[in-house]
């Protein structure tokens, strides 16, 4: 008799790590830092509680919901996440065919083993999926890679602004983790692999020259909706809307990046007050159940994207484990919303969260 097959996230979390090389299982899982931004992602949604209504009917829910008017079966899309194919040999083309058949959106990273030109190949027809970008020194590199995402069928690009310098992972200076030599790194002017620690090497690839006005060279570019992705404040929400964004991704890296910065879900209201509909708002950071994507949707997210919990179905069964972790989202946010007592997503509001006290 096989292994039983998992039933969450976090079981998916246990098998992935014992597939993973250790070090490289410390570069997903680890922050930066002492890791407290890392802790609180989990915590925040610990710390609300939801507020079911009875006797409503739900005799007909439904998951699906759209973002930058894309339809998607559930208010969950795949986060720009790097290295996949370290997770497993299959790599971005693996998970992004996983994310086209849950019916969602996947994120190609710059730090990816493929091309934008080469996933749209890899995976075919009219899959929704959106570019992340780490804008380059090099901007004729930076307009071509973003023209390439254009004229494959990208649908958006989403530009991470929180890394103007790597944050201190400590978890890979103990480990020592590095790159497989073998690894491709087409989307960045040169390669990181051979650096004993990458991540200075990807500091010093990015512009950290750039200021909001560097939008609207970027928006010329090309005609893709544009998200900025690393907002934590209102007033850079602020800004991002009034330099034509047509969404936001309130996002800590993950805790990655500047540790004792807030959980994302504590950032979200008052991105969302600020940005007062100008721009769809979305959330990552912490999400591993269907009831932390309804609370983020209660708090005014237009759906969450997932990183680490996808990797982790990558790593542990290829593709097929990919699809199931966004299978067991679906099945666990519909469920949410029947006890919830609501029929879809955009039904889910301020009414239906609290504090726990």
């Amino acid at each position: 008799m096989g292994e039983p097959r998992p039933i969450n996230v976090a079981d998916y979390e246990a098998l992935a790590e014992a597939c993973c090389d250790p070090g490289y299982w410390g570069y997903v899982v680890g922050g930066a830092g002492d890791e407290v931004t890392l802790a609180d992602n989990r915590e925040a949604f610990r710390r609300r509680i939801l507020r079911p209504r009875m006797l409503v009917d739900v005799s007909e829910v439904a998951t699906k919901t759209a973002a930058l008017g894309t339809e998607i079966e559930l208010p969950v899309l795949i986060a720009p996440t790097s290295f996949q194919r370290v997770a497993h040999p299959d790599g971005e083309p693996a998970l992004a065919r996983a994310a086209a058949a849950a019916g969602t959106i996947y994120t190609l990273s710059s730090l990816a083993s493929v091309r934008p030109r080469e996933l749209a190949d890899a995976t075919g027809g009219d899959s929704p999926r959106w570019f992340q970008l780490y804008w380059s020194k090099d901007r004729g590199f930076t307009s071509e890679l973003v023209a390439e995402a254009t004229d494959s069928g990208f649908r958006a690009l989403v530009l991470t602004i929180d890394l103007a310098s790597p944050g201190p992972r400590e978890r890979d200076l103990r480990s020592g983790f590095s790159l497989p030599q073998a690894l491709p790194m087409p989307n960045l002017p040169r390669t990181l692999v051979g650096d004993q620690y990458f991540h200075d090497t990807l500091g010093e690839l990015v512009d950290t020259s750039l200021t909001w006005r560097d939008l609207e060279w970027l928006r010329a570019q090309s005609p893709l909706p544009l998200l900025v992705k690393g907002v934590l404040t209102a007033e850079d929400a602020l800004l991002a809307c009034e330099h034509g964004c047509a969404g936001i991704v309130v996002s800590n890296h993950g805790g990655r990046q500047l540790d004792g910065v807030a959980a994302t879900l504590d950032a979200l209201p008052e991105v969302v007050e600020a940005v007062a509909g100008r721009a769809e708002v979305f959330l990552d950071g912490g999400v591993r159940r269907g009831t932390d994507v309804v609370k983020a949707l209660a708090l005014g997210a237009q759906a969450v994207l997932i990183g680490r919990p996808a990797l982790w179905g990558l790593a542990a069964a290829g593709e097929e484990g990919a699809r199931h972790v966004l299978e067991l989202f679906r099945a666990e946010v519909r469920l949410a919303l029947v006890l919830l007592g609501c029929k879809t997503p955009g039904d889910v509001g301020r009414q239906h969260v609290g504090t726990r006290g």
